[in-house]
């Protein structure tokens, strides 16, 4: 009897151990919070993975004011790609403004921006400028354009013109007022046009390609360097015609009607094919941005410009535009190396 209670008496306290143990396991796991892998929507589609030299904890950590100014049409694409960077890097500012391609240009070669977006490469005379100013800088392209042709949806008679009655109606010193005056089928109504101002890349462009001469135009027309202006006022006039980047008609498709341009081998469409093969000529072409090269001593800069080449072509897709082929995102990152 005395041998069964002094083993009772050693047996309980290691069951009450056992017990208390048990417990406090339990209530550890309870108050443990398991976090679940994440989920593809869990994670941002547009945030590029890691690159070399790189890691997550360094972009945090960056801070600093970048200065972007050009081009409304490159503007969705740059704005975008700021606008991803800034969730990683809530402490780099990224400005970008949309003065025009010509009005960027003026400020990158005074030393006055980091990053000029451009719709057009760069002039004789703004390299010299540049120059002069001791600004060295890096050409980049990010994308493909279409120049996009444009009327109200509630026109009913223009499907197609040919680049013969575009430059027609836009050449300087162009006495067209009327619809009737290019095709004698078209009714007798005003036509009232809308196009980039004249410090716009897509300004020179579509002049050279279409009346001969990079700025030969005819003056009376409703110019604005913010493409978001011609939306609204062809999209509100149904005798308009206009034209601007293809990424502000696919973000308005409902406010506005493209018009197919023959060049001579039939109406061609822009669409993300027709302007990537070059079918839809002459109106596709590259857009750029051009970057102070001693602006990448910076460390928030050299990011932004590796964030652009590796999440900047899917974004390119987002906003309406055509992605560079791979080795060209390459070529440029090869230069801030």
């Amino acid at each position: 009897m005395i041998k069964k209670r002094k083993m009772i008496r050693l047996i309980v306290p290691f069951l009450v151990f056992i017990l208390m143990t048990t417990i406090v396991i339990a209530g550890c796991r309870a108050g443990t919070t398991t976090t679940p892998p994440p989920t593809p929507d869990s994670t941002s589609a547009t945030t590029p993975k890691p690159t070399p030299n790189s890691s997550p904890a360094a972009r945090t950590s960056l801070s600093g004011t970048i200065e972007i100014d050009g081009s409304s049409t490159v503007y969705p694409i740059t704005e975008a790609v700021a606008e991803e960077f800034r969730k990683i890097n809530p402490q780099v500012r990224i400005n970008v403004g949309i003065s025009g391609t010509g009005g960027g240009f003026k400020r990158f070669v005074a030393g006055e921006t980091q990053i000029s977006d451009a719709s057009r490469p760069i002039t004789s005379s703004e390299k010299e400028q540049a120059a002069k100013n001791n600004i060295q800088w890096l050409e980049m392209s990010v994308a493909y354009d279409g120049l996009s042709v444009m009327v109200n949806p509630r026109n009913t008679w223009v499907t197609t013109m040919t680049t013969a009655e575009l430059k027609k109606l836009w050449e300087p010193g162009s006495t067209v007022k009327r619809w009737n005056q290019i095709r004698t089928e078209w009714p007798d109504r005003p036509i009232n046009l809308y196009g980039p101002g004249t410090d716009s890349g897509t300004f020179d462009y579509f002049t050279e390609v279409i009346t001969g001469k990079a700025k030969a135009s005819r003056p009376d027309y409703t110019a604005s360097e913010d493409d978001n202006v011609l939306v609204q006022g062809i999209a509100g006039d149904p005798n308009a015609l206009g034209y601007f980047g293809y990424s502000y008609y696919v973000e308005n498709k409902a406010k506005l009607k493209l018009v197919a341009v023959d060049a001579g081998k039939g109406p061609m469409l822009p669409s993300e094919q027709t302007i990537r093969d070059g079918t839809y000529s002459p109106l596709s072409r590259p857009i750029f941005i051009y970057v102070n090269k001693a602006a990448l001593v910076r460390p928030e800069m050299k990011e932004f410009i590796r964030f652009y080449m590796t999440g900047g072509p899917k974004l390119v897709t987002e906003v309406g535009y055509v992605p560079m082929n791979t080795s060209i995102y390459n070529e440029n990152l090869a230069k801030i190396q």
